[in-house]
């Protein structure tokens, strides 16, 4: 295949993606879960020799589709979604035709100053005051742990790089109850290990309670171990909890520790102002994570850690030898010394297309629609016999269940297996309950309808 060739097919896969998205209401949402169905479509063996584009392009069109959760549906109301504006996709195309790699200023001086740019226009969109900046990884999860990693040396005074984790006190994280499992991933892959993550225990709004969190701090003092640090919740995964984050970080500061606020889901929210109360004192957070590829149309890594000052950051992760480095130019900005991979793509690039071609103005009527939808969707379901609300809506995110644990199972089966939407579980307070949440790009209230019409047929 050559760059004739890629100007053909291209045309050829564009076509193929309007019909696709033209038609995704009329597919199930979720794939048939039989586990090999794809792999043994497959051969077993790589070919020898080339084979035509148009065999190719024939099995993907008669292979994928078919095999896949199809998580630009308009009825996609599992997990969080993985929105994919068309803005975004025309930039993937670009950036994936340049094929950059940023890992370092002079490589690609338009990476790093677009994604410069792009950190500046979302700090101003959330409200956040001059001072914050920050980078763009490719999920949360890599946010958190960058952001643990930094805690640990911050604690360790910067030795742990150096000279390991043995030896050296026993360090202690702490985060809310509802914190998302990324945050039990970091503490363990930083070496900080699970049990010294301490779940702090949460009010009855599933908040984490200022008072427990700086009474877990001073015994662990006092049984000579090393707090580094502590994790908020902003929009929890599970049910939308959010600590106070005020309250929170101002017995945090208070102890010497600093802050990382996971708001992955929800903060894209905060570009409207009436949301932002709901994780007021954010200002004095010195490390927030949120997805732009949750809620904002961006396509998937997109991942935006803000930080009050990226200096510990810099010092924990970056490693600049002689072949990174860029003659005379020592204060230049590497993203690469900003998180752990070395290679970096070009992320920022549907950022700037999916805030210019939707402005900030559509993009809040998107998120104020899904809030307003969701919110009607709860009371529709609350009016149907034998069904409870177990979690009222956070903003686009609530939960309910049946009578009991079975028939609630038995009913999110008969929902997904159905396909006209896709729901997940969760557990709150120990209960089996069925999550919605409201958040696909190009969804409608008729599509969002449909979960209470679903429910009532199938209950």
């Amino acid at each position: 295949m050559n760059h004739d060739d890629l100007n053909l097919w291209s045309k050829r896969a564009a076509d193929w993606a309007r019909d696709y998205h033209a038609t995704l209401r009329d597919r199930s949402v979720r794939a048939p879960l039989v586990p090999g169905a794809v792999a043994g479509q497959l051969p077993p063996n790589p070919p020898e020799t080339p084979e035509p584009m148009e065999a190719i392009f024939d099995d993907f069109a008669r292979i994928v589709p078919p095999g896949i959760t199809h998580w630009q549906h308009p009825r996609f109301f599992a997990y969080f979604p993985a929105n994919a504006a068309p803005a975004s996709m025309l930039a993937e195309q670009l950036a994936n035709a340049i094929a950059a790699q940023g890992m370092i200023w002079q490589t690609s001086p338009a990476v790093t100053e677009i994604e410069q740019v792009m950190i500046q226009w979302l700090r101003q969109s959330l409200g956040l005051p001059d001072g914050f900046t920050g980078t763009i990884h490719d999920s949360a999860t890599t946010a958190t742990f960058s952001a643990v990693l930094t805690m640990r040396e911050k604690a360790l005074a910067f030795q742990g790089n150096l000279t390991g984790l043995s030896g050296q006190p026993r360090l202690r994280l702490y985060a809310s109850a509802e914190a998302h499992s990324s945050v039990d991933k970091a503490a363990r892959i930083a070496g900080i290990g699970q049990e010294n993550l301490v779940k702090i225990p949460t009010e009855t709004g599933l908040s984490m309670k200022p008072g427990a969190l700086a009474g877990a701090i001073a015994a662990d003092r006092a049984a000579g171990m090393l707090p580094a640090g502590v994790i908020l919740c902003a929009g929890g995964t599970s049910v939308g909890a959010f600590d106070r984050i005020g309250e929170c970080i101002a017995v945090a500061h208070a102890a010497g520790l600093p802050v990382h606020v996971d708001a992955a889901w929800a903060g894209s929210a905060m570009i409207c102002p009436e949301f932002r109360q709901m994780w007021a004192g954010i200002e004095m957070a010195d490390s927030i994570v949120f997805n732009p590829h949750k809620w904002l149309g961006a396509q998937f890594q997109c991942a935006v850690q803000l930080l009050r000052d990226p200096t510990p950051q810099i010092r924990t992760l970056g490693l600049r030898p002689s072949y990174l480095e860029t003659a005379r130019k020592e204060d230049i900005v590497n993203f690469n010394e900003w998180t752990v991979p070395l290679g970096r793509n070009f992320r920022a690039l549907k950022l700037w297309f999916v805030l210019r071609a939707y402005g900030l103005e559509g993009l809040r009527a998107r998120i104020r629609n899904h809030v307003e939808w969701a919110r009607g969707a709860c009371e529709a379901l609350r009016a149907l016999p034998g069904v409870t609300i177990t979690t009222e809506p956070r903003l686009s995110l609530f939960t309910f269940a049946l009578r009991d644990e079975a028939a609630t199972e038995a009913l999110l089966a008969r929902i997904n297996d159905d396909g006209r939407i896709y729901l997940t579980q969760t557990r709150h307070k120990g209960a089996y309950v069925i999550r919605v949440q409201v958040g696909q790009f190009d969804c409608t209230r008729e599509d969002v309808m449909m979960i209470p019409q679903v429910v009532a047929e199938l209950r």
